[in-house]
């Protein structure tokens, strides 16, 4: 039997919901049109893509790619296995570091120590770094995933194969987009970490200043730990997000096949 698949609500992903709950952004207005607000982002060029895919000239879709026709052909249960496998992999890689085995690059959380002995100006930088480079990994490894759940549509169905090939329109029209607006989540950490760094330096001096008879200097992870753990967080949040298109495929594919004798 096939597996329930998670899902999501417009609005609602679990990184807005992070960011919101975080103070890092305003609560998310009620939703516009979807049609109106993809079209606001598409220019000429991208609109007569997607009109091409939406309505092609020949009724039934043309065959698959070579590369895909070799492709061995997936159960829904074993494509359902491989993606939460990918995932799984992803989400112990944030967590704890890459898995043994999964070919993913192993990404470390800066020592606590780093933050204290560097300046203000540049405490946040080591976490870029560890941030950047694990949306690069997620990124890189979901359109392979991604990838691969459109080969096994385009090896199906006519209308599973118009289906692939509008993901794949509407990954290429939009990850510009995408990577331009999860980049600005790095940014945001960055000024509440400049924040809270400001007020830990400002109670450490206040505690100096008072003399032996104060109570001691605050430690560095009342503060640091939870910035960390935010990050955590958030990638968690952002993985998720990226996985949607792979999880519609994916349900998409399960639907078909079970339905199909």
């Amino acid at each position: 039997m096939t597996r329930a698949l998670p899902r999501t609500h417009l609005n609602s992903s679990r990184l807005t919901r992070f960011l919101t709950q975080n103070a890092m952004i305003d609560a998310a207005p009620v939703a516009d049109d979807v049609g109106q607000k993809l079209g606001d982002w598409l220019n000429f060029r991208q609109a007569i893509a997607l009109h091409g895919v939406l309505n092609p000239e020949q009724p039934t879709a043309a065959p698959p790619p070579a590369h895909l026709r070799r492709a061995v052909t997936m159960t829904g249960e074993a494509l359902t296995r491989h993606v939460e496998k990918v995932r799984a992999q992803l989400e112990q890689s944030i967590a704890q570091g890459a898995p043994p085995g999964s070919g993913l690059a192993r990404i470390d959380m800066p020592p606590a120590e780093m933050a204290e002995a560097m300046e203000p100006k540049t405490a946040f930088e080591p976490y870029r770094r560890f941030y950047a480079a694990h949306q690069r990994q997620m990124e890189t490894s979901i359109q392979t995933l991604r990838s691969q759940v459109r080969g096994q549509l385009s090896q199906s169905s006519p209308r599973l194969q118009q289906l692939a090939a509008l993901d794949a329109a509407f990954e290429n029209i939009l990850s510009e987009r995408e990577a331009v607006l999860l980049a600005k989540v790095s940014k945001l950490h960055e000024k509440r970490f400049a924040q809270a760094l400001k007020q830990h330096l400002k109670k450490q001096a206040e505690a100096a200043d008072a003399g032996a008879q104060a109570k001691p200097a605050p430690a560095m992870s009342a503060w640091l730990l939870p910035m960390r753990q935010a990050l955590r967080t958030a990638l968690q949040a952002e993985l998720d997000t990226r996985m949607q298109p792979v999880w519609g495929l994916l349900e998409a594919f399960n639907t078909h096949t079970t339905a199909t004798p």
